[in-house]
């Protein structure tokens, strides 16, 4: 581990006269920690899994699979000529090492993700890799290419000259390079990465300067609507006025910026960091900053360089259809400003809001408000669902049947929702059809974009049935419902496309991993020097344990929950799928609970 120091301040002490750094930043060298990986014969032919070990049935299940991998290859065939060289996801995020919501304390980690090795390694914790740790107290923000510097400096040295190491697969030394395929963060994180604000009227960064936007007056917010433009040429719903926002849609969809286009688009940009440089903020520049990672030889040839957050969107979107069809204070898209945003625009004159004498108001019901009943039917689902040991959290706790509320979720929550509970089971009875059935397409829109495995045409069909879900939806929702997140989903499948399967692209490792380093905070007045010091701990035991035999039980091998072993006097048997699936059928058609259920 190397520390960088910077900013230095003269402090006056009376021990030493040594000046303190205002900073320090925390870097751990990639050599050093790719050599492991060969140096073990237990990762050494993981290694080139993605060469021989994967199958070639054109469906994608890891990123070797994805056209970014394949066009990387097709651009730099002297890298792809050997399968050892190492490819590599960036991802960063920022925490509070304090576990508590008062403190704005605020540690930034970069990880690095080998996607060299198969699904089952490829996004385990003991195959991450911790390559810088940004001190607080505050988001470094755009001033993060700073500390990206070390990183990104060893990272052209690693596609220009590579190293010399041994693989213990082949027994001999060879000479490895690497290089960095994409990042993943969460939306304010992407902006840092990537120098493209995402707020405001050009927040999209996939329809950069063509971003469809309105400023909602009373809601005094933006939001991001004209999803007819997605839909194909000759769409009847690109003329229809009366059901959207009183204009046609006769634009073509917005194309993606490439990376010779951004360089154009940037030219001799300089960049001006730190927080004494006073910057004023032009809308029509969307612009904070020329990334660093444009110093990369091959970073504006990447077909992919930096993923939207299928997790964090999913989340949002989830929690807005909640708070919305609830009516939850502070949560919901429909109240009377929305109302009044509608009298501006000039559209759905039937839900204008009325005045009714004595300051009052009358908002007439839209397709979507559910009655007092319909709530407590709602939650009463969510409060009774029963879920397997390890697939979610108890959801029944955060559920308050009195008050009609949902508190406390967390983003797997919503997950869970979004995809199994809240569409396809709770507002079944609770809505009309023309509202359950796009509400069930849009889970199943998720449902398909989660696959572990599939196939290049069906996300392709994704992008045809997402702007038709979204194009539905803006003919129930109000305008303020279309918040940057519901719009981003436009785009997840393009990137699946592109980028394959979200497991490697989305943030609930990086999370999980994040958490990991929380939980590492001893000494609170020093949190980033407890958890360097914890984590070199922790990664030369994993190290050590690669040599230790099958036998003993280390983290590797060990046994889930579920396969612990008997409890009392109780014996394990195996089933095979026919037998299992006859004892399933047994379970439900004699269950009292699916008795009413079954026919």
């Amino acid at each position: 581990m190397k520390k960088v120091q910077s900013a230095k301040r003269k402090v006056s002490c009376k021990v030493t006269s040594r000046p303190i750094p205002a900073k320090i930043l925390r870097y751990f060298p990639l050599k050093p920690r790719i050599k492991k990986l060969f140096i073990s014969s237990k990762t050494a032919d993981l290694m080139t899994w993605h060469n021989k070990g994967h199958k070639n049935d054109g469906k994608l299940r890891h990123p070797a699979d994805s056209p970014a991998w394949k066009t990387f290859d097709s651009l730099h065939s002297n890298f792809a000529l050997e399968p050892q060289n190492v490819r590599m996801g960036l991802a960063s995020d920022g925490f509070n090492p304090y576990k508590t919501m008062s403190s704005r304390y605020s540690i930034w980690p970069v990880v690095l993700t080998i996607y060299n090795l198969p699904p089952w390694d490829c996004i385990k914790q003991h195959s991450m890799m911790l390559s810088l740790l940004i001190p607080g107290p505050s988001s470094p923000n755009r001033n993060i290419d700073i500390y990206l510097q070390p990183l990104i400096d060893e990272l052209k040295e690693l596609w220009e000259n590579g190293f010399e190491t041994y693989d213990a697969s082949s027994g001999k030394l060879f000479r490895v390079h690497a290089a960095l395929l994409w990042t993943l963060s969460d939306l304010p994180s992407y902006s840092m990465l990537s120098g493209w604000r995402t707020s405001g009227k050009l927040a999209c960064p996939i329809c950069n300067y063509d971003t469809c936007s309105r400023f909602l007056k009373h809601s005094k917010k933006t939001c991001y609507m004209g999803h007819q433009r997605f839909l194909a040429s000759k769409h009847r719903w690109r003329k229809d006025k009366k059901s959207f926002d009183s204009t046609k849609e006769l634009r073509t969809a917005p194309v993606p910026l490439s990376g010779p286009d951004i360089l154009e688009k940037l030219g001799n940009r300089e960049n001006l960091f730190g927080k004494t440089i006073k910057r004023r903020r032009n809308d029509d520049d969307p612009w904070t900053k020329k990334s660093i990672f444009f110093e990369l030889p091959y970073w504006s040839t990447n077909l992919l360089r930096h993923n939207l957050d299928v997790m964090h969107i999913e989340k949002n979107i989830c929690e807005n259809i909640v708070g919305t069809l609830l009516n939850l204070e502070g949560k919901s898209k429909d109240h009377l400003k929305a109302r009044l945003d509608l009298v501006d625009i000039e559209i759905w004159h039937e839900l204008h809001p009325k005045n009714i004498g004595l300051n009052k108001t009358f908002l007439p019901p839209a397709r979507f408000k559910m009655s007092s009943k319909e709530k407590s039917d709602f939650c009463c689902v969510l409060k009774n669902a029963k879920l397997l040991e390890g697939y979610g959290f108890n959801i029944s706790r955060c559920v308050q049947l009195e008050h009609h509320k949902l508190l406390g979720l967390k983003s797997h929550d919503y997950h869970i929702l979004m995809q199994d509970l809240l569409i396809k089971i709770a507002i079944r009875r609770a809505l009309p059809k023309e509202v359950v059935r796009v509400l069930l397409k849009f889970s199943s829109y998720f449902k398909t974009l989660c696959s572990k495995v599939i196939r290049v045409d069906v996300f392709e069909q994704l992008d045809v049935e997402i702007a038709q879900i979204l194009c539905e939806l803006e003919r129930i929702f109000p305008p303020s419902f279309f918040v940057l997140m519901i719009h981003l989903s436009m785009h997840l499948a393009y990137e699946a496309r592109l980028g394959g399967p979200v497991q490697y692209r989305w943030m609930y490792p990086i999370e999980r991993f994040l958490l990991k380093l929380k939980n590492y905070v001893r000494n609170k007045s020093r949190p980033e020097g407890s958890i360097v010091e914890r984590y070199l701990v922790d990664e030369c035991l994993t190290f050590c344990s690669r040599y230790l035999n099958d036998n003993v039980r280390k983290k590797f091998n060990n046994l889930t929950k579920n396969l612990d072993g008997p409890i009392g006097n109780m014996v394990m048997i195996s089933l095979d799928p026919l037998m299992w699936e006859q004892s399933h059928c047994y379970v439900l058609f004699n269950y009292n609970i699916t008795a009413p259920y079954i026919k």
